[in-house]
């Protein structure tokens, strides 16, 4: 499936609208086709499901009487922060006062501060480490952590508490990412998703567009991406002729583990490939994995693109990139204006899907932590399950996705219309550019494959790499070029160490070294 290119060019701007006057009415259109068919999925499932169960139509536990008197107490981990922090509290403050209050479930929540600072957490409690905190009852995590608590026997079956009926409300591709042993059952509940944009500082691309003729469609694909960031280096450096080599970046991407997962997916690859015993095959296609090379890593040690700060938003607000490709929830910390040696001045944005390459399909990663249940007792398992039903009703998921900047997981959610009633209904304070956002990606589902990696073991590992091994050297090795222009060579001379075949080979034998080790769990 290919992404249509003239809906790709046009993007959302600051003003909030699309470029082409028709994108609202094709946009409803495909939402009621997407809708129906989701419906028609959802049926399907409900129709197997209910005859599996005998037409007993119910999950596979009766309800548990609660006392309202005597609240049921669960707790719940999480990783969130700022605006999505905040509208967590939120939720679970109104559940505790009204349908905890009247069920008898009272829900307190912690913070764990970061996604790796919780995983760990959960990792220390679910093995019974010494000084770990009791498991939660109800914790955020990945598809990769909760697979490895699963396999330790510690999750609950949410389909012992969720009828078919019940998840039906969910869409199917979200639901199957928390299936882990290839049937029915059910681990990890999607709360909210994200997928990935690009996002661009059009007040600075302006004045360079007009010089070079550069155009949106050229950011389209990563070669273009590529291609672009060279002209912008080029015409940054021709502003200052007196001063050499000073051209400025023009890109960044936030994940390159999603950079080499769904690049090769682009390319008709599946670079891990889990089997049937949760062992991963590594498919590094050395003439797919070049390509990788050639758009990431030529690109960054030339000069083209950067990572100075932790995010790549950080580093549109400072000057040193002014697009970057990153998560749909990081649209929230665009910035407004760029801060850096030559003053402060406000920008505009403008919000394209993200790049394939060329004559790739159009592929983007589903991404997103849900919520797991924690084995204990019936009581809290019950109540667990209850609070997760509430929080994922239309009406909070909305509100939920709204305010941090993610997607909604229902089916009767997954509508930019139904987004702005909640947003105006609720009078949610939502920042233009997380709505624009959220629109963009809603408008894509028809036209983009949206893909996760099946769980397995040691994948937390062999993402490590994909996230490290290329940026680590492309780090690396830029400085170098940077000191050895500093001590006299000039670009090219410092440059050709790197940007050969050998530099490749070099890379790349080390590079599937380790990725088949942290598949294989012997790194």
């Amino acid at each position: 499936m290919h992404m249509r290119t003239n809906r790709r060019a046009a993007g959302v701007t600051q003003e909030g609208g699309a470029a082409d006057g028709n994108r609202r009415s094709r946009r409803a259109h495909r939402a009621r086709s997407r809708k129906a068919a989701l419906a028609a999925f959802a049926l399907t499932g409900v129709l197997a499901a209910t005859l599996s169960a005998g037409c007993a139509g119910d999950s596979g536990k009766a309800a548990v009487k609660l006392d309202p008197s005597n609240p049921t107490t669960i707790t719940v981990w999480d990783y969130y922060n700022g605006a999505q922090q905040a509208s967590f509290d939120s939720l679970v403050s109104e559940f505790n006062s009204t349908v905890g209050k009247e069920k008898g479930i009272y829900v307190k929540s912690k913070t764990q501060g970061s996604v790796p600072e919780l995983e760990k957490a959960i990792s220390n409690s679910a093995a019974g480490e010494v000084g770990a905190e009791e498991m939660p009852n109800v914790f955020s995590s990945y598809a990769d952590t909760a697979y490895n608590v699963q396999r330790q026997g510690k999750l609950v079956d949410l389909t012992d508490y969720f009828t078919p009926d019940e998840l039906s409300n969910y869409v199917p591709d979200y639901l199957n990412e928390g299936r882990f042993d290839g049937d029915d059952s059910l681990y990890l509940l999607p709360v909210a998703k994200s997928t990935e944009v690009t996002m661009l500082d059009e007040t600075d691309w302006a004045p360079f567009a007009q010089a070079t003729g550069a155009t949106i469609d050229d950011l389209a694909t990563q070669e273009g991406i590529a291609a672009t960031a060279k002209r912008y280096y080029e015409y940054t450096d021709a502003l200052t002729p007196d001063v050499p080599d000073d051209g400025k970046a023009f890109y960044g991407r936030d994940s390159l583990s999603n950079y080499f997962i769904i690049g090769m997916r682009q390319m008709g690859v599946d670079l891990l490939a889990p089997d049937a015993s949760g062992k991963a095959q590594v498919n590094a296609d050395k003439e797919k994995v070049r390509r990788l090379w050639d758009n990431y890593y030529i690109p960054y040690v030339s000069g083209y693109f950067d990572a100075v700060g932790k995010f790549r938003s950080d580093d549109v607000k400072t000057g040193d990139i002014i697009c970057y490709t990153g998560s749909t929830a990081s649209a929230a910390y665009f910035p407004d204006r760029v801060v850096d040696d030559n003053g402060t001045h406000e920008i505009g944005y403008r919000i394209i899907m993200p790049p394939t390459f060329e004559g790739g399909n159009a592929v983007a990663p589903q991404q997103g932590a849900g919520m797991a249940v924690a084995k204990s007792d019936e009581q809290h398992e019950y109540a667990s399950c209850e609070f997760l039903k509430w929080f994922t009703e239309k009406q909070n998921n909305l509100h939920f996705a709204a305010m941090s900047s993610y997607l909604p997981v229902r089916t009767d959610a997954n509508d930019i219309d139904e987004l702005d009633s909640a947003i105006r209904d609720e009078n949610l304070s939502v920042s233009p550019k997380t709505r624009d956002c959220i629109a963009m990606a809603m408008d894509s589902f028809d036209d983009v494959e949206l893909y996760s990696l099946k769980s397995f073991d040691n994948a937390y590992a062999a993402r490590k790499v994909l996230d490290h091994s290329l940026d680590d050297k492309a780090t690396a090795d830029k400085a170098a070029v940077q000191a050895a222009m500093a001590a006299g060579q000039s670009r090219t001379e410092a440059l050709e160490p790197y940007v050969g075949d050998a530099a490749f080979e070099q890379w790349y034998a080390s590079f599937c070294q380790q990725l088949q080790a942290a598949a294989e769990g012997t790194e």
